[in-house]
């Protein structure tokens, strides 16, 4: 894509990217610079790298600002960890990724949209669009728009860790009194590739405790954790499979 004044090329860009994110702006030309690599720009200040750079700081701000109002118990150490997780450069590409950002992507030549971009480009363009959004509406243009994406990814943080906290009291557990550390052993796997539930138990010693069932691997190894340290605790069994 040339750098000319907008063509009714450019223009169908424009409006297929304002619908594929759900945001209509006022000034379609920081929109416009959003989608400017580097590559396609006539200097540098023409291309997205400085709204990428206040985009991040939007992003930043969002998240901790959620965080600080959905979880009045985390201290700063917790916020932190969670808001790496989630604004992070992985993260980024992913949401560029699911809205199809890359082929809005005003290239210079040589370069052409459809090739597979690296995901530090799509990372970059998703934090250039926030930053275009922030500039045409502020807080309230930009904040619905991260939120949609963010929230899930911040969600499935607190599942993670919860699930390894799980894990790592008994691993404290099992050392402290029996001087060993869990296994975690497939027992058993069931449905589809991309939809496998797994039957997983946790060994101690030579002892082997009640059987957890769950969607995925690590949420498996979670439930059988938590069934260990019931066990252990004389407690009742949370995930009771009735075959043991």
């Amino acid at each position: 894509m040339t750098n000319h004044s907008h063509s009714d090329e450019e223009s169908a860009i424009l409006a297929a990217c304002q619908e594929a994110i759900g945001y209509q702006f006022n000034q379609v030309e920081l929109l416009r610079e959003a989608l400017t690599h580097s590559s396609g720009a006539n200097t540098r200040l023409r291309s997205n790298e400085r709204q990428e750079f206040l985009g991040d700081a939007v992003l930043g701000l969002v998240c901790v600002e959620q965080l600080y109002r959905r979880f009045p118990e985390y201290e700063e150490g917790d916020m932190t960890k969670v808001k790496s997780a989630v604004v992070s450069r992985l993260s980024c590409a992913k949401f560029s990724q699911s809205l199809s950002l890359g082929s809005y992507l005003f290239l210079g030549r040589g370069l052409t949209p459809n090739s597979k971009l690296p995901s530090n480009m799509l990372a970059d363009l998703f934090e250039a669009v926030v930053g275009a959004m922030y500039l045409d509406g502020g807080i309230p243009a930009a904040q619905p728009f991260i939120l949609r994406f963010l929230d899930p990814e911040i969600d499935e943080v607190i599942r993670d860790s919860a699930h390894n906290n799980y894990k790592s009291l008994l691993q404290q557990v099992a050392q402290q009194e029996y001087g060993s550390v869990p296994r975690y052993n497939v027992l058993d796997e069931q449905g589809p590739d991309h939809q496998r539930s797994f039957k997983i138990a946790v060994v101690i010693s030579h002892e082997r405790y009640p059987a957890a069932w769950g969607p995925n691997k690590k949420s498996a190894e979670s439930r059988a954790a938590q069934n260990a340290l019931a066990r252990i605790n004389g407690e009742k069994i949370p995930f009771d499979l009735d075959t043991d």
